[in-house]
């Protein structure tokens, strides 16, 4: 193959969206002209969002075909439906893992490693951050290479990647623009932010829960959305992942649920069992999140503030773990910091700790909510409560496993 060939930004989207699709929803693949545009539309996972009519879908189909990268077939399935199937990776000759990372970018311009490694979860597994470094750099040195890295600019805390198959200007434009590797807080290893977690809510546990004990009285939405879930639940099992001092639990369970909490940290454990000694509370990991004893599964599922300091990368992982035991109908409710930004602390409430807090991207965290398979997904943003000192947003996502 000689050269590269160049795609406008529609090309770029179109090819985009086919070679994602194909791997993520292989059953209705190839796509017809309705759901490839629903697929260039679709407001998860696309940077920028766009509005394609179908005449505009059709026409950068038809110029696709005429340049060999993309064939426009016929479908017997009742009757005969005009379909759309890329070539592009058989023209480029890409391996998966790099068909993966040109599908990503593609669909959301520059990123970073750590962004590329979370984005690309359902299309292929890469292993840590330097896999995708590695697939990046042998990508970078092709004969006629297929992405480069940016300098790093003003205000960006990584240096961040592109495709080389034609322009992407807001690489280039978005000099002041922050891209923030979320997956720098396990550079270390998953196992040894686990232990720097549990070490420092085991240090501030009793602090931690006279701070917290009351705080929902000043908080109505937070009430309006846990009133609804002991609504929903109807008396049926509840369980809040990340528990900390089980103050959410215990509001759970005075309203009527049967709410039990599990935290990492046996510390904050033994302060919920001794404040609220009625209550069923234990050391456990929300990765590994199994079914109540006495029931199907839980009626509700919440991880409340629980998944804040998880790598962008781990939240498809977290998030899969916590629906599973879900009953059908059963709700999943996220609360957690919206930004882009991981912020480090030494100390919290007089203790000497080692704690990173990840601020996670809203449109990222319910396009993995919805490539768990949760439907009807309400999400929530709020701004920060000066009089509780809050320096950040707050997201809070609910979704429900499909009936039966």
């Amino acid at each position: 193959m000689s050269g590269l060939p160049v795609l406008d930004v529609e090309e770029q989207r179109v090819l985009g969206s086919l070679l994602e699709k194909q791997v993520t929803v292989p059953a209705s693949y190839p796509l017809t002209a309705n759901a490839l545009r629903t697929a260039c539309n679709q407001t998860s996972n696309r940077d920028p969002v766009v509005d394609y009519d179908q005449g505009t879908v059709e026409r950068v189909a038809r110029a696709l075909r005429d340049r060999e990268l993309l064939r426009i077939v016929w479908v017997d399935v009742g009757r005969r439906t005009l379909k759309y199937h890329q070539i592009l990776d058989e023209k480029l000759e890409l391996a998966a893992d790099e068909r993966a990372l040109i599908t990503v970018l593609l669909l959301r311009g520059a990123q970073a490693p750590g962004e590329l490694r979370a984005r690309t979860e359902r299309l292929h597994k890469f292993e840590d951050r330097s896999d995708v470094e590695a697939c990046l750099q042998r990508m970078a040195a092709r004969p006629d290479p297929l992405v480069r890295e940016l300098e790093r600019r003003v205000g960006q805390h990584d240096r961040r990647w592109v495709h080389l198959l034609g322009p992407v200007p807001e690489a280039e434009a978005a000099v002041a623009v922050e891209s923030v590797d979320r997956d720098t807080v396990i550079a270390d290893g998953a196992d040894e932010r686990d232990a720097r977690v549990r070490s420092a809510y085991d240090a501030v546990a009793g602090t931690y829960a006279d701070e917290l004990l009351d705080e929902l009285d000043a908080l109505p939405f937070e009430r309006w959305l846990l009133d609804r879930v002991v609504a929903h639940a109807n008396g049926r099992p509840v369980v809040e992942v990340g528990t900390g001092p089980g103050h959410v639990t215990a509001y759970l369970a005075d309203r009527g649920a049967d709410a039990t909490g599990i935290d990492l940290a046996p510390e904050m454990i033994a302060e919920a069992r001794r404040r609220f000694p009625h209550l069923q509370f234990e050391v456990g990991d929300l990765r590994r999140l199994g079914r109540p004893p006495a029931s199907s599964g839980w009626a509700a599922v919440l991880g409340w503030y629980s998944l804040i300091h998880l790598a962008a990368s781990e939240l498809p992982g977290a998030i899969t773990a916590l629906t599973r035991p879900l009953d059908p109908g059963g709700w999943l409710v996220l609360a957690l910091h919206a930004g882009e930004e991981v912020r480090h602390v030494d100390e919290l409430l007089g203790h000497e700790v080692s704690l990173d807090y990840v601020l996670h991207d809203p449109a990222y965290v319910v396009g993995v909510a919805e490539a768990a398979g949760l439907t009807d997904i309400e999400w929530y943003l709020r701004g920060p409560i000066s009089a509780r000192a809050e320096t950040t947003r707050r997201l809070y996502v609910i979704g429900r496993t499909p009936s039966h």
